[in-house]
């Protein structure tokens, strides 16, 4: 393959000379503070990306997976930052992963089930976020529980009085603890986040972003933001 000139990588990712790369605020492990203002691992990699290419960076934030999903599809952002699903590679392309987050379960303390593994039972229902990555997880490996989607996991899990309420570790551990709910154990999914492309993008762009990322994980880049945002995930080797 060919090796792109910088040129040639902005050409396809800052035609403008700007990088317009979306953030999903919906997922407090890699994005915190505001729409204004958003700080963390994601907002540290997609300024880094743009200094090596010399352009401006333009950040777009939206407030779930799905709607970063189609900020790439539909064209308004060149570089965004989503969990690795089959259901997605439609339409995006994704770099090696730069960080590994949990998906865990949470159960009233009344409840029955014990571990993580008992949840997939006829009759049990699971509240998600619609479009998120464990929602595309669980649908596609569950057998006998029923998914139930709202525009955020707690808020169905409350309104519908649903068995199980499923999410990212960290915020749903916050959640457990303010309402006196269970976190199941083990989690039921390890989730990889990656840089996401769209599909459009040519494979020796997409290389030369992937070997940014992989840079950027080796040198502790991104176990640095990470500490500084003071949060706790994966860095995956």
């Amino acid at each position: 393959m060919t090796t792109p000139s910088k040129e040639d990588v902005v050409r396809e990712l800052a035609p403008e000379g700007v990088l317009r790369v979306v953030l999903n605020l919906g997922n407090p492990v890699l994005v915190q503070g505001t729409a204004d203002a958003p700080t963390g691992v994601t907002v540290d990699i997609a300024h880094e990306v743009a200094q090596r290419l010399g352009v401006e960076v333009e950040l777009l934030t939206v407030g779930a997976a799905r709607d970063a999903y189609a900020a790439l599809v539909e064209g308004r952002a060149s570089l965004g930052f989503l969990a690795v699903e089959p259901a997605r590679e439609e339409g995006v392309r994704f770099t090696v992963p730069y960080v590994q987050i949990e998906g865990v379960h949470a159960v009233r303390p009344d409840a029955s089930v014990t571990s993580s593994a008992a949840v997939d039972a006829a009759g049990t229902t699971i509240g998600v976020r619609r479009g998120s990555a464990y929602d595309l997880y669980l649908t596609r490996t569950l057998t006998a529980a029923t998914i139930v989607r709202g525009d955020e996991a707690h808020e169905v899990f409350e309104e519908q009085d649903l068995d199980v309420l499923a999410g990212v570790r960290q915020p749903v551990e916050a959640y457990a603890a303010e309402h006196g709910l269970r976190v199941l154990e083990p989690a039921f999914q390890q989730i990889s986040q990656a840089v996401a492309l769209p599909r459009s993008v040519s494979d020796a762009t997409a290389t030369e972003v992937d070997a940014v990322v992989a840079e950027l994980k080796a040198s502790g880049f991104v176990a640095d933001s990470l500490e500084r945002a003071g949060q706790v995930a994966t860095v995956p080797a």
